[in-house]
This record gives structure tokens, C-alpha cells and sequence, in this order.
């Protein structure tokens, strides 16, 4: 039986392409700033693996911007440090001055639920078992056929629809990078290790394991890469006979591996999109940048290309900023694309080589990452606390006023604090006593604001100011002197 096509009824503001975290999280920023939003997710039922199991400080941050932290801190595990490809010399988070310096285990089937239930309890339109089968851009809106034969019509379209991304390939955007040269095992699975043990496993002539808890108290997370097994097809099914005699290979146990809740294999493939829009047609998440799962990153940095896309899409959808907001969505979030492609990269090849050499390469690298200020670079690109965004957003904001700047939760007059302040995802102009407040730039001013006042505004990554106007995801729009206020308005 075929389909006939039906008409769309109605033209909405956005429509999201994939329902897992990035998605859910963009459609939720994108309605919060008032944008009409339908999410499209092919699965019926949410996702019942655990997945992605990292959430890392800066993404807790950006959650708790919107009032959600506590919900992720109720079921996930704080890690206090992390490890760069497995090596002996932790990364230390301690030095960021942010609620959240540390690492949180999380299923990601928890994540999806929590930031589902923030979606929909906002007002996204969320339709599970809508498998998208073609993209049109008609110049002045998109076309969206399902396989049911109707028909979803919008004036912007978000691919968060993975590594195989129809948005992606109906754009004609570019996917380059390194394909894909091993298949490494992963798995949930029950062993006989406590469940706080510390990040473990082993490594020998065969090759290397990883053990970690995988936050439900019950199972563990294992990654092996077995040089007997690293050339199989990552379709071909895993069992847990196959994992079991890996582990063994590579550790000399397999630690009682039994009841395993999902079993995969990932490969190295890394890829980043030559571009991220398209016309109207954009991208975030896995449908920009795909790699190894070094370091729990692809989540979080597709969770920061949501934040800082949402609200500049709800501005530009609504009639309230021109188009040209969009195009700092890509000068912004591809360079972390960049740094992303190249940090997994570099641990693939750490974790991945069992040879004298590379063990002394590793030697050499966990030496430097005891360097404080190394660790601290390292640190803050992994777990997002160091990324600023250094270009005024518009042309009418001058170069030298702080612009892009990552803002700590600095405490208000009130009692409050400016992340509170910020949780209806709109501009938040701060003024200490004694100085006038900042005008917002003209093209920006139908931006929704909110005005609060602090005691003084100065923290340790911020230098003292008289007046400050904050992004909805939390950076730095433009800032005054901490002079006078006869002489320190920014105009």
C-alpha cells in the first residue's frame, strides 16, 4: 500500500531532527525562547540503554542555568577527577570556579528522560515513531516528508539525527575526516568488582581494557580493544562469550562478566562537518562531529552546540534578530568541533598502540599533564569550563568589552545569584551599585532582558566591572569598566 503525500497545515518556527540529548535539549532552549518546536524522533520508545554515560561539569552547569542540575546530581555519580587516554595523571577540575567541578555518571537513558520531561513540560511538541525520509528547503521554509507520507513544514530545521544524518546528507554538507580502521567492544555488563572501584582495567601484547562503573550500581561499563578482534565488522553482533574471552586476553580475567544489559561495538572514525547550516538547514550534535568516545565528550559538546544555537534560533525564528545571528552559531561552536576532532584523536592513538614505544609515549604525556597549567588546559577542554568565545556576537559591540567570557554564579543583591537569574533563557543585564547600566545593542534590542544588581562583579576569570549584559547560555554579550558611573557607561 503507498502513501499519497499530505499537505502541511501549518508552517512552525523549528523543527528538531532526533529526539536523544542534543536534540531534546536544543528544542527545549529554542521553545524556551518562544520559538513554536515539533521534535521528530524515528524510535517509538525512548532509549533503554545507558549509552553515553558522562556528563561533564560545564554541560551540569549549562543544565542548572535552567534550573535542572538537581535533577541529574539525584541519580548520577560525582567523579572528581577524569583521565586523559586512561593515563596515570588525572585531570583536576577543582581550580574552576563553578558549583559543578567534577564529572557525573549518569546513564544516558536518565539524561534523555530528565531533559524529555523539561521539553515537553515547556511546550515542545515531541512526536516519537516520525521517521523523517525527505528534507525539502523551498528558499523561504523546509518541507519535512515522513514515512507515513505527511508532511511537517517549518521555517528552520536542526539535524541532531546522528552520524548518519539525512538533514546532513540533503544539505550537501561535506562529512570529512578518518574513517573508521578498528572495531572495539563495549558493553554493560555485571563483574566482580565493588561498584566504587576507581577507573581500571589493563593493558599487555594483546591489547586493552577499561572498567568503569556504569552508574546504576549494578553493572559495569567495559571497553576492550582486542588486537584478535579489532578488524570485525562493528555490525557484527557482540556476545558476551566474546567479550568475556577478551577481557581475559587483555587482562588475564574476566572478573565473573555475566547478565549483560547491552552489548555494542564503536569504531575510530572522526569526522566533522565542513559546515554546520546550510541555508535553513543546520546542524548539532553527532550530525556535526562524529569520533571516538575519548574522554565522555560527544554528548556534552553537542549539548553546548544546543545551548548556544537554541536561543539565537528563537530569536531569528520570531522575528527578533536578523539571520545573521546564525551565522555566528558556526564561527562559534566549529572550532570546538576542531579541538574535539583533534583531542580524540590523540587518545585514540594513546589507548590503541600496546607497543614499548607508545608505552613510553605515554609516560612522557602523563608527565606533562602533572604540570599544572597543562593539566589545567587539558582539564578545561574536556569538561568545557575553558571554552569562551572571544568575537563580539554583533557588529555593534565592541571588540575590547569582554565578550564570550564563561560567567561564574556570582551572587546578586537579592540573595540570588546570576545563574538563577538566567533560568527563563533571556539576556540578564547585571549592575553593581554605583554605575549605570549597559544599553543592549540596537540589534538586539527586541531580545527579552532581565535586570538584576550585584554587590560588585568580579571573580577570579572575571575582571571587576561596573555593568554586565549575559547571553541566555551564559557568556559574557558586553561589559563596562569598573569605574565611576560619571564616566563608565558603554555605549
Amino acid at each position: 500500500m503507498t502513501n499519497s503525500v499530505k499537505e502541511p497545515s501549518r508552517v512552525v518556527d523549528v523543527v528538531v531532527v532526533g529526539g536523544g540529548p542534543v536534540g531534546l535539549w536544543l528544542a527545549a532552549e529554542a521553545r524556551l525562547g518562544g520559538a513554536d518546536v515539533v521534535l521528530l524522533e524515528r524510535r517509538i520508545e525512548p532509549v533503554r540503554q545507558s549509552r553515553a554515560l558522562t556528563i561533564h561539569g560545564r554541560t551540569l552547569e549549562t543544565f542548572g542555568l535552567r534550573g535542572l542540575a538537581s535533577r541529574f546530581l539525584e541519580v548520577g555519580r560525582p567523579m572528581p577527577s577524569w583521565h586523559f587516554a586512561n593515563l596515570d595523571t588525572r585531570l583536576d577540575f577543582s581550580g574552576f570556579d563553578s558549583p559543578y567541578p567534577f564529572t557525573l555518571f549518569i546513564p544516558q537513558s536518565r539524561t534523555e528522560a530528565i531533559l524529555e520531561d523539561h521539553a515537553v513540560g515547556i511546550g515542545v511538541d515531541v512526536r516519537r515513531g516520525a521517521l523523517v525520509v525527505a528534507v525539502d528547503d523551498r528558499g523561504d521554509h523546509v518541507d519535512l516528508t515522513l514515512e507515513d507520507g505527511s508532511v511537517v513544514s517549518s521555517r528552520w530545521v536542526v539535524g541532531a539525527d546522528g552520524a548518519r544524518s539525512i538533514v546532513r546528507r540533503t544539505a550537501g554538507i561535506d562529512f570529512p575526516g578518518l574513517p573508521a580502521t578498528d572495531s572495539i567492544a563495549m558493553g554493560d555488563v555485571v563483574l566482580d568488582v565493588p561498584d566504587d572501584a576507581p577507573l581500571g582495567g589493563g593493558t599487555n601484547e594483546f591489547g586493552g581494557a577499561t572498567i568503569i562503573p556504569s552508574g546504576d550500581g549494578v553493572h559495569s561499563r567495559v571497553i576492550v580493544l582486542d588486537n584478535t578482534r579489532r578488524h570485525v565488522p562493528q555490525n557484527e553482533p557482540l556476545t558476551l562469550a566474546e567479550m568475556s574471552e577478551s577481557l581475559r586476553r587483555t587482562t588475564g580475567s574476566d572478573f565473573g562478566a555475566r547478565d549483560a544489559s547491552w552489548l555494542t561495538r564503536f569504531t575510530n572514525e572522526t569526522r566533522l562537518a565542513a559546515s554546520y547550516r546550510s541555508g535553513r538547514l543546520l546542524l548539532a550534535g553527532d550530525a556535526a562531529h562524529v569520533h571516538a568516545p575519548m574522554g565522555g565528550q560527544g554528548l556534552n559538546v553537542g549539548a553546548q552546540d544546543a545551548m548556544n544555537l537554541g536561543w539565537k534560533l528563537a530569536l531569528v525564528a520570531t522575528g527578533r534578530a536578523s539571520e545573521e545571528l546564525l551565522d555566528t552559531y558556526e564561527s562559534e561552536r566549529r572550532p570546538v568541533g576542531e579541538q574535539l576532532f583533534a583531542n580524540t584523536v590523540a587518545q585514540y592513538r594513546l589507548v590503541s598502540e600496546f607497543d614499548p614505544a607508545n608505552a613510553y609515549l605515554r609516560e612522557v604525556i602523563s608527565g606533562l599533564l602533572a604540570v599544572p597549567e597543562a593539566n589545567r588546559t587539558m582539564a578545561g577542554e574536556v569538561s568545557g569550563f575553558s571554552v569562551s568565545y572571544p568575537h563580539p556576537l554583533v557588529s555593534d559591540v565592541d571588540s575590547s568589552a569582554l565578550g564570550g567570557r564563561r560567567v561564574p554564579d556570582l551572587p546578586l543583591a537579592d540573595g540570588s545569584s546570576v545563574h538563577h537569574a538566567l533560568a527563563q533563557g533571556q539576556f540578564v543585564r547585571v549592575t553593581a551599585p554605583g554605575h549605570q547600566a549597559l544599553p543592549m545593542p540596537a540589534s538586539l534590542d527586541r531580545a527579552p532582558l532581565t535586570d538584576v544588581h550585584a554587590v560588585r562583579l568580579e571573580a577570579d576569570e572575571l575582571p571587576a566591572v561596573g555593568s554586565i549584559i549575559i547571553r541566555p547560555d551564559g557568556y559574557t554579550l558586553t561589559s563596562s569598566g569598573d569605574d565611576a558611573t560619571t564616566g563608565g557607561t558603554h555605549s
